[in-house]
């Protein structure tokens, strides 16, 4: 029985997806709840997984094909590959005498039916990388289920220089003695990969690469906030060595207390959320006339993953200990490189907090993630000469951004917001007492 697989509903507000990964291939065996194709939105990757046990059948998207929701991309034959290999195994069994006196005449149709027949089981990924490097498919050697060429094969042949030795057909005389000399030239020759036509001299190469979904939304909300708030930037610094002291004291005690190990990031979201606390216009949104006040704070970070920027939103970020916040972070990095987050993480968020600093940023812009109204950038911990007290002495300094939309927070609120961060930070047993 053939069973349909479909697109999964999307998130709210997106129309359309596209098909990045397919993991099967036409014939493969698969099992219920196997993820079969990853498929790309505008801001997670959702995976299909298999309806039930079986076979997949054919494949009506390909990789790079735009896909909605509900629509079917692929069927599943049920059942398909215990009751094929019975029949097979049964048929070989019954009939060995028959096979064994028609060998030659066997392998010679079989020969034959392959090359007619593999460009119909080529999956879409392979069928693409033959045409990119003018292959005849009929000459790779083929290791997947039934004999069907995959990509790793294709790979093979072309690491191994496009050609192949050619074999000569199994004597009833035995011996290996029928390898003609054309062959065994053939087998010594050094073989030579498809090289790609040399540039002429002086020409400038290019390429040109579709953007994914997600860098096209990313694009477009960045747009979008440059264009629809009055984005203005205050900066300062903070000497980041009291919160290091604490973290050096105590990051031993803390992971074998909490099994996670003490950052800086739950320092700034503590810090954020009191001084958001203090000035609620930061952590309010814009609404068409109105403005929106929320009386909670769920705390967006930027994650940096190769597909792009996401920021999962730590929900209720007063109510967390350090330790629940440190094991969040760290469970939002590992989920986004994996793709895995969900899209009901990455939507609601109040404010976001950024670190450029783990690239080796020491000052920037960060733009605002619309509808928020403010963003904090961290940077770089950097030595550099203070002067306290009259005299000049070394400090692990970072700079603090903090871009704000003007429309509704006034330069006043902003540059107190900032202050209050660093004054947190520089003195951290203030946000245990909230003073």
């Amino acid at each position: 029985m053939s069973i349909e697989v479909k697109v999964p509903a999307l998130p709210e507000s997106v129309s359309e997806a596209t098909v990045v990964t397919w993991h099967k291939q036409k014939g493969d065996s698969v099992e219920r709840d196997e993820n079969l194709v990853d498929i790309e939105t505008d801001k997670v990757v959702l995976e299909v997984p298999a309806p039930e046990d079986g076979v997949l059948g054919d494949v009506l998207k390909n990789e790079g094909d735009t896909v909605t929701a509900d629509e079917v991309i692929a069927r599943l034959e049920e059942g398909g590959a215990g009751g094929s290999d019975a029949g097979e195994d049964s048929e070989e069994a019954g009939s060995g005498e028959e096979a064994a006196a028609s060998d030659g005449k066997a392998a010679e149709g079989g020969s034959s039916s392959r090359v007619a027949d593999v460009n119909d089981d080529l999956s879409p990924a392979v069928r693409r990388m033959v045409a990119e490097y003018e292959l005849d498919p009929s000459s790779i050697e083929g290791t997947g289920r039934d004999g069907r060429i995959t990509k790793e094969d294709v790979q093979r042949y072309l690491d191994a220089g496009g050609e192949q030795e050619a074999r000569a057909p199994a004597s009833s005389g035995g011996g290996g003695q029928g390898t003609s000399e054309a062959a065994r030239a053939s087998a010594e020759a050094p073989a030579k990969a498809p090289q790609p036509p040399a540039a002429p001299e002086g020409e400038r190469p290019e390429r040109r690469v579709p953007m994914t979904r997600l860098r096209q939304r990313i694009a477009e909300r960045l747009v979008e906030a440059q264009q629809t708030a009055a984005m203005l930037t205050t900066f300062n610094e903070v000497n980041m060595k009291p919160v290091m002291d604490i973290r050096s004291r105590y990051k031993d005690s803390f992971q074998s207390t909490h099994g996670i190990k003490l950052g800086f990031m739950s320092f700034f979201v503590k810090a954020a959320v009191e001084a958001l606390k203090r000035f609620p216009a930061v952590n309010a949104s814009i609404d068409g006339k109105d403005v929106m006040y929320h009386g909670y704070y769920d705390i967006g970070i930027a994650v940096s993953t190769e597909r792009g920027l996401l920021v999962p939103v730590l929900r209720d970020a007063d109510q967390m200990s350090y330790a629940e916040i440190e094991a969040a972070i760290t469970d939002f990095g590992k989920r986004a490189r994996e793709g895995k987050i969900g899209i009901d993480e990455l939507t609601g968020g109040t404010f976001t907090i950024t670190n450029g600093g783990i690239f080796g940023s020491l000052l920037s812009t960060p733009i605002l993630n619309p509808p928020q109204s403010g963003i904090l950038g961290m940077h770089k911990i950097q030595d550099r000469a203070m002067v306290e007290n009259g005299e000049v002495v070394v400090r692990p300094m970072m700079y603090l951004a903090h871009s704000y939309d003007h429309r509704i927070i006034d330069g006043r609120e902003a540059v107190q917001f900032l202050v209050t961060i660093k004054d947190m930070l520089e003195d951290p047993a203030r946000l245990l007492l909230e003073v």
